[in-house]
């Protein structure tokens, strides 16, 4: 008896000095106006070019409005972090994000580019593996856009995603699948909510700035986006219904913009080629509102 006691000690002093010394944000709004961020440190893993990141400057295409400036070198390998990234400096979790940001607008000069937009969390941990909810553009097509998560343990990834072309009103998959093995299975009832999306006339990513968002909860996440003319919210998938694939521990708050050579947008199989400039992405702000205990 005293040696399970012993034992459970031994085992539960760490998680509790570990859970006393993680530290999460409250409630904030970083609208990059500063040159310096209270919630963001930088954390790109590519080369140190000063022109990757900036904050407080100008937007190119905004006036008045002062912006994180992410631009991507064209001399970085690829991989995602390689580019620039900021990593939010504490832990967040169950709760409302949102940021309004605009991607490059590079079709009429680089149409076959490879590189993604990534608005996220992530955080992997040894125990209870990774927890990642995202959005993300791919250049080379921003009528499109990628949602979902990632759960598991390194080499057994497990992914929730939809996709969707938002000028066309179109729903191209919405499936759950292992990266380990060739599983893939069409999500149906509650897990593939709305089962229709309407269009946003003209809809273009890289055109002009729009808020996207998303609601973490326990048992459900919420991607949407707020219509650029009514400032109505538009659900594009409320995945419910089921724990499978719904992160439960905490994460880190993240941007991110990256070349990729290997993954090509869902409307041009070429779209894999090294950025030859270094297009910009805007980002105007970024908010993160914890839930209550509860909340729904």
């Amino acid at each position: 008896m005293i040696k399970r006691i012993l034992s459970a000690m031994i085992y539960f002093i760490p998680l509790m000095a570990i859970s006393q010394t993680e530290k999460y944000h409250e409630a904030f709004v970083e609208d990059f106006s500063d040159t310096t961020s209270a919630y963001f440190r930088y954390g790109s893993t590519g080369n140190k070019s000063d022109f990757k990141y900036k904050l407080g400057t100008n937007s190119p295409s905004e006036e008045g409005t002062k912006i994180l400036s992410f631009k991507i070198d064209p001399t970085d390998s690829a991989g995602a972090g390689r580019g620039p990234e900021i990593i939010s400096r504490k832990f967040t979790h169950f709760g409302t994000y949102a940021a309004r940001l605009k991607i490059p607008q590079v079709i009429d000069i680089q149409p076959n580019v490879g590189a993604v937009v990534g608005y996220f969390t992530y955080h992997m941990d040894s125990i209870p593996g990774l927890s990642e909810i995202d959005f993300e553009w791919l250049l080379a097509d921003p009528t499109v856009i990628y949602m979902g998560t990632w759960t598991g343990h390194s080499g057994e990834l497990k992914r929730v995603g939809r996709i969707i072309n938002l000028a066309e009103g179109i729903i191209y998959s919405t499936v759950y699948r292992e990266d380990h093995n060739d599983l893939r299975v069409p999500l149906t009832d509650l897990q593939n909510q709305p089962d229709s999306i309407v269009a946003i006339a003209d809809y273009d990513a890289s055109a002009r700035f729009y808020t996207y968002g998303f609601d973490w909860y326990p048992d459900r996440v919420r991607w949407w986006i707020l219509h650029p003319e009514s400032g109505e919210k538009i659900v594009l998938w409320d995945y419910q219904g089921t724990e499978r694939g719904i992160p439960q521990h905490h994460s880190h708050y993240r941007m991110n913009f990256w070349h990729t050579n290997n993954w090509s947008v869902q409307t041009n199989e070429n779209s894999i080629e090294k950025p030859l400039q270094p297009y910009e992405l805007e980002v105007d702000w970024m908010s993160y509102e914890p839930f209550k205990r509860d909340s729904k």
